[in-house]
């Protein structure tokens, strides 16, 4: 039974058009990058979802897509009891770094390498997005009965300073990379998230927003945090490099205060659900 689910879940992996070692490849890339310059975009969404998980003092919390781990950093100095997992094995270095307690492993979100019920709580910021439906058929299944889920993602705007950003890079990526991107971003429509959790079997509760704030100092430091993403790879292995960084920085113009300081807005979303409480099933998805 094991290896059919398994199958199921590569093959709609692969349907998708998920490669979650490709992806790895991308966000690690420039993992130093973008865990001391990027990361911290997360923190106004990833604290708020916190406090709805109840992540404390012996809460046993599972982190998808977890990056350069400043969550699980977040989470353990809480108290509470932390794995991760992502598909980046040069994020997943500078997390152990981070949060040497802390289980964090290099996998794919779509199969898990944890039992049925081993958390109280899962998390992902910004790490399953449009088409990831496996991966919350997954997040179900790790969760104990009665366990609280939270993801995150960009919303429409405004504000929504990052879409001129990723416009630049859209204009010099290959077209299948911006089909994809499309698809990812789907997300962001209202009720899709809501959606994607209530047919991985969950209850969905709160849906909130924050706005996140990214802030650099200057042009070059904008440049190596914004190139350090992972959507900017295809970019960049196709593009002229200085092309793109003038184009870039073109579009976050706008963004730079009278001091210098590049100070990037954006509408950031959360939805908080709950695995149902005593023996349901999981829903059986069609494929």
């Amino acid at each position: 039974m094991q290896s059919v689910t398994t199958s199921r879940r590569t093959t709609r992996e692969k349907e998708a058009g998920h490669d979650w070692r490709q992806a790895g490849e991308a966000w690690g890339r420039r993992a130093n990058d973008w865990a001391c310059l990027y990361e911290h975009y997360s923190l106004d969404v990833l604290l708020a979802v916190f406090q709805r998980l109840g992540v404390g003092q012996n809460l046993e919390l599972l982190d998808i897509a977890c990056g350069a781990g400043l969550g699980a950093r977040v989470a353990d100095a809480s108290g509470a009891r932390v794995a991760g997992i992502d598909a980046a094995a040069e994020l997943i270095a500078v997390a152990r770094e981070r949060t040497p307690s802390a289980d964090l492993r290099v996998g794919s979100m779509f199969e898990l390498p944890w039992a049925d019920a081993s958390f109280d709580a899962v998390v992902s910021i910004n790490g399953i997005w449009g088409g990831c439906e496996a991966a919350l058929d997954e997040a179900f299944r790790v969760l104990r009965p009665g366990g609280t889920v939270g993801i995150s993602f960009w919303g429409a705007g405004p504000p929504l300073d990052l879409r001129a950003c990723f416009k630049v890079f859209a204009l010099h990526a290959p077209d299948e990379h911006v089909a994809s991107m499309r698809q990812l971003n789907d997300i962001s429509a209202p009720g899709v998230a809501e959606t994607m959790l209530a047919g991985a079997g969950f209850d969905v509760g709160e849906h909130g927003r924050r706005t996140s704030v990214t802030e650099w100092p200057d042009a070059d430091l904008a440049w190596r945090a914004l190139s350090s993403v992972g959507p900017a790879v295809p970019a960049l292995q196709s593009g002229d490099h200085e092309a793109i960084k003038a184009d870039l920085l073109a579009a976050i113009e706008p963004c730079r205060d009278a001091r210098g300081v590049y100070r990037l807005r954006n509408d950031h979303h959360f939805v908080i659900a709950r695995r149902p409480g005593g023996a349901e099933q999981h829903p059986t998805r069609s494929t």
